[in-house]
């Protein structure tokens, strides 16, 4: 299992003055970092993938849809805008070298509906992934569906339905990204979610119960372990929380949830590595 930590347990937005990020990563021995893609327009993919090969360091890039980019809208603007940013990220992903590329890609985040989501607001996401799917296979890419919680999504919340829209979406690049904060309110237990992502999961994000240091709270990690080493999982993991609030992303972040960012990726760091080598997975 590779580990790594999103940016954003140091940064609110990505620009080339975060670039220094990457050679912080590299030196605290991880293997890779989780890159937002919430602002395409600060992001200088040639000096990223110049800092990144300078150092042997990998990456994953992220993002979430917002009002104006939600596939799943009413308005066939909106869900052009969206289609059209999907296949943008998967090209920044693949100029930097990446290897995957997920998040909350699937609706509107956060978002809401006065009644359940129909059969159209399936349809549309799934319509409005294919296209970038279908390009991230031609660049060797993967995009990872990423459930989050009912207050966040009203569409995929457990990895059972990130299941059903991959099924939907039926592109060979589609596979699923896990998140234990998520988990921890939407699914029955970690241990079975993780089971039943199997082959298909290429991401996991290690977050404790509040976002705070992993291994503080109520996760239950060795279910989560037990069935990575279950399934032998090789891809990613990385550490994430907010510094703060962001003007690009809805984070929440009301109160300290570490004393900084590096105590909290120290910590978190030592913890999940401790899970690694009791479970075989390092």
């Amino acid at each position: 299992m590779k580990l790594g930590i999103h940016a954003y347990a140091w940064c609110s937005q990505w620009t080339n003055d975060t670039l220094d990020l990457i050679d912080r990563v590299a030196g605290l021995g991880l293997d890779f970092i989780e890159i937002p893609l919430m602002c395409l327009d600060t992001f200088d993919a040639p000096a990223i993938k110049a800092r990144l090969d300078a150092v042997g360091l990998g990456a994953v890039t992220s993002t979430v849809l917002l009002a104006d980019t939600d596939i799943t809208s009413d308005d066939p603007a909106v869900r052009e805008r969206g289609r059209a940013y999907l296949e943008d990220c998967v090209r920044a992903t693949a100029a930097i070298g990446a290897s995957s590329f997920s998040g909350v890609i699937y609706s509107r985040h956060p978002g809401s509906l006065r009644a359940r989501p129909t059969e159209e607001h399936w349809q549309r996401s799934a319509d409005g992934l294919r296209p970038a799917a279908k390009l991230a296979g031609e660049l060797g890419v993967l995009v990872g569906i990423e459930p989050v919680n009912r207050y966040e999504s009203y569409l995929i919340n457990t990895c059972a339905q990130a299941r059903e829209l991959m099924a939907r979406i039926d592109a060979p690049a589609m596979r699923i990204h896990l998140d234990t904060y998520h988990m921890n309110i939407e699914e029955k237990s970690f241990a079975d979610a993780t089971l039943l992502a199997g082959s298909d999961l290429i991401h996991y994000h290690l977050c404790e119960n509040d976002r705070g240091i992993p291994g503080t709270g109520q996760v239950d990690w060795d279910g989560i372990f037990r069935s990575l080493a279950a399934l032998n999982y090789q891809g990613n993991a990385a550490l994430e929380s907010f510094v703060d609030n962001t003007d690009n992303m809805n984070t929440w972040v009301w109160r300290q949830l570490a004393p900084d960012g590096d105590t909290l990726l120290r910590e978190g760091v030592d913890f999940i590595r401790r899970k690694q080598r009791e479970h075989g997975l390092l």
